[in-house]
């Protein structure tokens, strides 16, 4: 007899980061240096003041309790302020702001609270794993958008045929987004809103990187598209914002009828995040200008030094408003997977080939903005080396 995991499991891709850690590691044992630039995983240190409050919230007994979905009222509250603050839109903080376990968990929920067997929900290629993951896992139908260069990396819903969009209960979308760095126009919201109500679609609108950005950008929320609170749920993280992503926070913001579906759904999966970690991210989110000012403008020094460098090294790269990695484009015949996998064993540069995010995703690799702008300029010498090793060896065609 031979035990098999679930079919839903095994219909699943690999995910993008399994295979190259292990390589990095065997690298690393060896001695060879590496500048890993493929998760988004930024190496400045989280802000003091999370520190310091995390360290006080530890030593209250009631932040080891159960936090439950209800989670910490302050922490209710700062988000609450946040979103009002930073997009001049209020929320209930009792019944209209749910904490989450970071951004990811919240999304990848969203299918179980609202599709049937059946059902399908919309979701860009090349995009975030989690929203795969979630709809296969829940037993709905994903169905997959490839993001054109030459459409802005916009989800073009006209895509969808009629009788899917009719099927659809969930659209996910991502702006700015990971991994194009694109940014959607306030035009292009109003048209996704305006589709969204007519066939009664919830928009789990992703905007984990709403703080990170450049030049006078200014990343919106879905809530300022006329429309929006009668299908959307909008998702924070504070990992990308204030280089948290270890401590695992975020939180959902809607209608409570939104809203309270994903939250049962949750109270059969997980009892909320840490009470301490909650207490300690409404202070951040009090101090949320503040702390994100220093970190975009060291983004920003990575972003100004690595994309002139590969510009100059021949390859093409967009100069992006928002969020923190460059989704840079290979030569034709160059497979994405053949490319990064060289990068890293003989270059020692760690990147995500674009097919990790799905196959629309070739023809492209991702770079993170997560070191410091002088070993990206390293990287970029190495990966023009790789690039050119990729070339000899017939563009890895095969990998």
């Amino acid at each position: 007899m031979m035990i098999t995991p679930s079919a839903r499991l095994l219909a699943l891709p690999g995910y993008p980061l399994a295979e190259l850690p292990s390589i990095k590691r065997r690298l690393l044992a060896a001695g060879k240096d590496i500048i890993d630039v493929a998760a988004g995983d930024n190496d400045t240190p989280p802000p003091q003041v999370a520190i310091d409050a995390l360290k006080q919230a530890i030593d209250n007994p009631a932040n080891s309790k159960y936090g439950f979905q209800q989670g910490h009222p302050e922490f209710r509250r700062a988000a609450s302020d946040y979103v009002h603050r930073r997009f001049g839109k209020r929320f209930d903080p009792a019944t209209e702001i749910l904490p989450l376990i970071g951004s990811k968990e919240g999304l990848a929920h969203m299918p179980f609270a609202f599709l049937n067997v059946g059902d399908v929900a919309v979701m860009p290629e090349p995009g975030y794993q989690a929203y795969l993951g979630g709809t296969v896992l829940a037993g709905a139908e994903p169905y997959v958008v490839p993001l054109r260069e030459e459409k802005g990396f916009l989800l073009d819903l006209d895509e969808v045929p009629v009788d899917v969009l009719k099927r659809t209960r969930l659209l996910f979308l991502n702006y700015p987004n990971n991994p194009t760095a694109a940014v959607a126009t306030p035009e292009y919201l109003e048209h996704v809103v305006a589709i969204c109500r007519q066939h009664q679609i919830v928009l789990a609108y992703d905007n984990a990187y709403c703080d990170i950005v450049f030049d006078g950008y200014r990343a919106p929320s879905i809530f300022e598209i006329r429309g929006a609170h009668e299908v959307a749920v909008e998702f924070f993280s504070l990992s990308k914002s204030f280089s948290m992503t270890g401590w695992r926070i975020g939180f959902a913001v809607g209608m409570s009828n939104l809203i309270g579906p994903l939250t049962t759904a949750k109270t059969y999966k997980d009892t909320g995040p840490f009470l301490a970690v909650q207490e300690a991210g409404a202070v951040v989110l009090d101090h949320a200008e503040e702390l994100t000012a220093p970190i975009c403008a060291e983004i920003g020094r990575r972003r100004d030094a690595a994309v002139p460098a590969l510009r100059a090294a021949g390859f093409r790269v967009e100069l992006p408003k928002a969020a923190m990695y460059l989704w840079v484009a290979l030569p034709r015949g160059i497979t994405s997977k053949a490319f990064a996998r060289h990068a890293l064993e003989v270059e020692g540069v760690m990147v995500l080939p674009g097919s990790a995010f799905g196959p629309a995703g070739e023809g492209f690799f991702r770079i993170a903005l997560t070191v410091p702008p002088a070993r990206l300029e390293e990287a970029v010498i190495r990966l023009t080396r790789a690039l050119a090793g990729v070339q000899e060896d017939g563009g890895g065609q095969a990998a």
